[in-house]
Order: C-alpha cells, then sequence, then structure tokens
C-alpha cells in the first residue's frame, strides 16, 4: 500500500490507508489508546488497542495502516483540518525509537532556552510554527523567481570563491592551497559579479545568492544570510523602483493576503527628509505599531554620496563605491565630497531596512575618482578593482539594481523578532553553530597543506594594585 500524507485523508473516508510519521501525543484511556500522528501536513487521531500501541512514545517514527472512519458529530474537533475523521488501526510498525527529548516541542518557544534550541536545531524545527516560518520563505522565493522570470529577467549563479577588495564590511577568506600565501574570500553581496554580467549584455539579471560578512551579528543580522539580487541595464531609478515595489505588492496580496498595505503606492522619503522627520533612515511609519497585520513600506532616496570616517580620517561610500553620484562633474565630487548626493535608494518597512539599491557607475574614469577620494592609491585602485575599470572600458551599457534582504522580509510577514526564526540553520549572537560545534579547530595537517600558521594572541599580565 503507498503511504499518504495525513491531509489527504479526508478524502479516503471508509477505505484504507497507510500512514507514516511522530508520534505528537499518546493518550490511555484503559481498553483503548489515542495517539496524534504528524507528519508534515499536519495531525490525525489514531486509534489502537492497547497490544497495538504497546509501549509507543511521543516522537517515536511509526508506520500505520488502518481505515479512515467519520467521528461522531459530537467529537469532531474543529481545531484539526482532520477534525472530522479519525484512523482505526489496523497494524503499527515502529521505524524508530526517540529517546526523551531535552526539551518539550510542545512548549512555546520562548519558554525553552535559546541556546538548547540552537544545538538541537533539528527537534526545534518540528515544531508547527517553524515548519510554517519555512513554508513561508519558500513561497517567497519561488514567487520571486516566477515574477522575475516573467518580466524577462535571466537567473545566473556567481562564485562564491572570489576576491577579497575594500568593499565594506569585513570579508570572510579561505586559504588556497595551490596558491599558498593568497586567499580567496566569499562574496559580500555579488555586487561585481552583477555588474559585470551587465558588460556581458545580460541585461536583465537576478539570483538568490548566499552574501558573507564578517561583522558583529544583531537580530536581524548574521554572517551568512540571503537575498534577492537583480541588475538591469538601460534603465533608471524610477523603473527599478516600480519593478521592486510590484513584486513586494504581489507578494503580500498572493502569500500574506491577512496582511495589510498601509499606503500603494510606497511613500517617498528622501533621505533628509526621514532623518530630520523621524531621526532615523529606516523610520517605522506604521499607524498602530501593535498591530501584527499592518505593513508600512516606504522608499528613503537621495541619500549622501559619502560619509566621513572620523577614526580613519578619510571620506567613505555611504552605500558602496559603485554607486552612481548624482553629478558627472569629477572636480565638483572632489571639492565637496560631503555635499555630493547619490543615486541610492533603500526599501524600508515596519521599521527595518529590508533592501538596498543604486544605480551604478559605468564610466571607469568616474569609478576610478570615487576610490581616490576614498583614499585609495591609484596602485591600489588597480591591484584591487583593474578588472572592473578594464571590463568598463570595452562598451558598458548604465545600469542599475537592487538588493533585498530575503530574511528580515520573511522574518516581518512572519511576525518573529529575529531572523534567526525564519533561517533552518542560523548561527547564535557570536556567530556559533551550537548544533555543528563550529567554527571548529582543524588539524596541524590542514593548516600544513594550506602554508597557514596559527598565532596566538598573547595574554598581558596585568600588574597587582596594592591595597
Amino acid at each position: 500500500m503507498q503511504r499518504i500524507l495525513i491531509k489527504e485523508t479526508t478524502e479516503y473516508t471508509g477505505q484504507k490507508v497507510k500512514l507514516c510519521g511522530w508520534v505528537n501525543t499518546r493518550r490511555d484511556h484503559g481498553s483503548i489508546v489515542f495517539i496524534d500522528l504528524r507528519d508534515i501536513s499536519g495531525l490525525v487521531q489514531v486509534v489502537l488497542k492497547p497490544e497495538l500501541a504497546k509501549d509507543v512514545r511521543p516522537e517515536w517514527v511509526v508506520c500505520i495502516e488502518g481505515l479512515v472512519k467519520a467521528r461522531p458529530e459530537k467529537m469532531v474537533n474543529p481545531n484539526f483540518a482532520t477534525g472530522k475523521i479519525e484512523i482505526e488501526a489496523e497494524s503499527l510498525e515502529v521505524l524508530s525509537k526517540a529517546k526523551t527529548l531535552p526539551f518539550e516541542i510542545s512548549k512555546p518557544k520562548d519558554e525553552v532556552n535559546e541556546e538548547l534550541r540552537m544545538k538541537y536545531r533539528y527537534l526545534d524545527l518540528r515544531r508547527e510554527k517553524m515548519r510554517n516560518n519555512l513554508i513561508l520563505r519558500q513561497k517567497v522565493i519561488s514567487f520571486m523567481r516566477n515574477f522575475l522570470t516573467k518580466e524577462g529577467f535571466i537567473e545566473v549563479e556567481t562564485p562564491i570563491l572570489t576576491k577579497s577588495t575594500p568593499e565594506g564590511a569585513r570579508d570572510y577568506i579561505v586559504p588556497s592551497r595551490n596558491q599558498p600565501g593568497k586567499f580567496y574570500a566569499l562574496p559580500q553581496s555579488p555586487q561585481q559579479y552583477k555588474q559585470l554580467l551587465m558588460v556581458a549584455g545580460l541585461e536583465k539579471y537576478f539570483q538568490i545568492p548566499r552574501c558573507f560578512r564578517d561583522e558583529d551579528p544583531r537580530g536581524d543580522r548574521q554572517p551568512e544570510f540571503t537575498q534577492l539580487d537583480l541588475e538591469m541595464s538601460f534603465t533608471d531609478q524610477e523603473e527599478i523602483i516600480n519593478l521592486v515595489e510590484n513584486l513586494y505588492t504581489k507578494i503580500v496580496k498572493e502569500i500574506t493576503p491577512e496582511k495589510k498595505i498601509m499606503q500603494s503606492p510606497f511613500p517617498r522619503l528622501t533621505y533628509k527628509e526621514a532623518t530630520e522627520k523621524y531621526g532615523s533612515d529606516k523610520p517605522d511609519l506604521r499607524v498602530d505599531k501593535s498591530n501584527p497585520h499592518e505593513l508600512a513600506f516606504a522608499w528613503v532616496l537621495d541619500f549622501p554620496m559619502f560619509e566621513w570616517k572620523k577614526e580613519e580620517n578619510r571620506w567613505d561610500a555611504t552605500h558602496h563605491p559603485f554607486t552612481r553620484p548624482q553629478t558627472d562633474d569629477i572636480e565638483k565630487i572632489k571639492k565637496n565630497p560631503g555635499e555630493i548626493l547619490a543615486y541610492q535608494y533603500d526599501l524600508v518597512l515596519n521599521g527595518c531596512e529590508i533592501g538596498g539599491g543604486s544605480l551604478r557607475i559605468y564610466k571607469p574614469e568616474m569609478l576610478e575618482a570615487i576610490f581616490e577620494i576614498m583614499g585609495h592609491k591609484k596602485e591600489e585602485i588597480r591591484q584591487k578593482f583593474g578588472h572592473m575599470l578594464e571590463a568598463f572600458e570595452y562598451g558598458v551599457p548604465p545600469h542599475g539594481g537592487m538588493a533585498p534582504g530575503i530574511d528580515r522580509f520573511v522574518m516581518i510577514l512572519a511576525g518573529e523578532p529575529s531572523i534567526r526564526e525564519v533561517i533552518a540553520f542560523p548561527k547564535t549572537g557570536d556567530g556559533r553553530d551550537l548544533m555543528m560545534d563550529s567554527p571548529a579547530e582543524v588539524t596541524d595537517n590542514q593548516l600544513k597543506e594550506l602554508s597557514v600558521k596559527i598565532v596566538k594572541k598573547a595574554v598581558k599580565n596585568k600588574k597587582k594594585v596594592k591595597k
């Protein structure tokens, strides 16, 4: 007999079925035993004779064959999709046993120590809420992919092993075994590759990439994260904003219709207006912040091109160095960097930045000038970004794009306080994977193969202060 999913049992009333899953609960009533069986699709009540149930316990994995019967009217459970039927078991096979769990899955996650949840994440994911979060995430990603494909975008995968370049956050670096003393970097984003795809003539590109940044984690940040990455040639700011706004509006209407978009089209604020009126470049425009179904999208535009890094005594790009300034006058930019605005636009939602984008620099002389303003010497620019400057000498179209974060968006849709709740296997606040026990040490042989040596930091002895 072929196994069916629990949600399908309502279509088999009066017929025999085969179900496989986990024992959610067990209730003994003397001459009869009830268990709630769980699989990915839901729960169903199974009725067994005591000799058939034997010593079956919660979270054991079992296979049951039995008859689907309609429940008496007074025994119908309206809280379950299968509440009108039950399974009268004829056989039960134990596929695997489970020892006592380190925490009760039925308990609310807030009542379980988070480090325990992270260590036993595979058990935490058995919760209905966690499972639904991952299903919601999959629906959002699938919708994005289908939407952009219909809009004529081409999905292209870009490398994970790339080159370390000074773009903002700290890189994760990977030593090369075949090139001793040289390193790859994990991409902070596919920024350079997607611009090179525009040079290649693809015109409309997207992908759902993993990105990596070695920065301090927080509730809405992880060492590795997922974003929707898109780029367009022969475009302008208005076209990109309208495309992305249309995408997010349709996602909400199709996937979470219970949510209400507060204002459409999304309101637009300049960076100056947002910071002066709301004290933030990611303002929360909700009328009632206690209502979880309110979605207040907004665009923030016209960011400063540069920000002053006081500790480094230099100018840095507010967004990234490939962002196009709102002037083509290089001398004007060099003379007054702090007064120059950029073609940069952020999408914010309920007080969170969920995406940033910009029109890009496509003239090599402008790109070189921007790096010089940021304090890079010509030799360093050629060493780090020579491939981009050379590519731009072979005919590059005006282009721009955006990179909305998927984790934060799904977090808000799911009503969760942290992106860890919508990522299958996240890291802790200090970047550890408690389940896999990583980061971890490697063997001396591995280090030798990579020509890498570990230098332990010296611990300074603190002098005792005499009382």
